[in-house]
């Protein structure tokens, strides 16, 4: 629950929101802008990061204007929880474009004015990713100073952000439906990464609205979250990349990658990037499930102290 605070400590905490959004919505358009003048140049993958150029600009601008206009008691939730939740989303968002926008198109590119374009729209983004950063930084720190507590300023809600996030870049890859349809043991991976989203979505907007008595839910929630990624990790490369389950070890047998100046990431590239990213997010599950360890242990030491 949050404390009482000064108004100058809020005040000032607006002010640094507010000139960090200023560079914000710049470096974002400017990045949007430069990508959409490309024309038909940009490709699939830049079309992708036009819409989450574009999301983070709106959000940003819509956050910005709440703030200055002073509405925020008309929303149903606590609101200092949303802009910081949002921040730390933003800052893996734009990241996460700059490197797999240069990683996947930029270096395809023959040298020239899209290419420039392009580094220039990735610089972008990446000052975009460091501006949320900083307030995600500036912001746990003025809630320090104001004695102020927010779930995702802790490490189980940055956990949590972690989760979903790379979830949410999961489903991306995911959208090929090629990599797993009628394929039951794949499609069992894909329900794993859905089943574990919405749980770790439904536990973090539980705790924005400061939902409490939640350490044994959390704990359960997480190690179930922990052995489905578990059988994800084992089924996915297993029937992926090894021939007896029908999969492609060789990125050489896949033809959708025989063209070295495709602007696409290929098949085999997406089922190498959703294994990985299943291989991270098994580690933030671990993690989460070792600190809800830790606070159980600590509460039982508690009350056998008591006792």
């Amino acid at each position: 629950m949050s404390t009482r605070s000064t108004s100058p400590e809020k005040w000032a905490l607006c002010v640094v929101r507010c000139c960090l959004h200023l560079p914000q919505l710049f470096s974002t358009c400017v990045a949007f802008s430069l990508v959409t003048d490309m024309g038909i140049g940009k490709g699939a993958i830049g079309n992708w990061s036009l819409c989450l150029w574009g999301f983070c600009f709106t959000v940003t601008l819509i956050t910005s204007i709440t703030e200055l206009c002073k509405v925020q008691s008309c929303f149903p939730f606590f609101w200092n929880n949303f802009p910081v939740t949002y921040a730390c989303y933003a800052a893996l968002v734009c990241l996460s474009v700059s490197i797999i926008y240069s990683v996947t198109y930029i270096q395809f590119l023959p040298y020239g004015p899209h290419r420039d374009r392009a580094i220039a729209a990735t610089a972008f983004s990446c000052i975009a990713s460091v501006l949320y950063a900083t307030e995600v930084a500036c912001t746990w720190n003025g809630y320090k100073i104001m004695n102020t507590t927010c779930y995702v300023l802790t490490m189980p809600g940055l956990l949590k952000v972690l989760e979903t996030f790379m979830a949410g870049v999961i489903f991306a890859f995911l959208s090929n439906t090629s990599l797993y349809l009628h394929q039951p043991a794949l499609e069992w991976c894909v329900a794993v990464y859905s089943i574990c989203f919405i749980l770790a979505a439904v536990t973090t907007l539980l705790n924005l609205v400061e939902w409490e008595h939640r350490l044994p839910v959390e704990a359960v929630i997480t190690m179930l979250s922990v052995l489905l990624y578990i059988s994800a990790l084992v089924l996915w490369p297993l029937y992926q990349f090894n021939e007896e389950f029908g999969g492609q070890p060789q990125r050489s047998s896949d033809w959708d990658c025989r063209d070295e100046l495709t602007y696409d990431m290929c098949t085999w590239d997406q089922r190498l990037a959703v294994a990985i990213l299943t291989a991270i997010n098994l580690l933030a599950y671990v993690a989460d499930l070792g600190y809800w360890a830790r606070q159980v242990s600590v509460g039982t030491e508690d009350q056998s102290r008591d006792s």
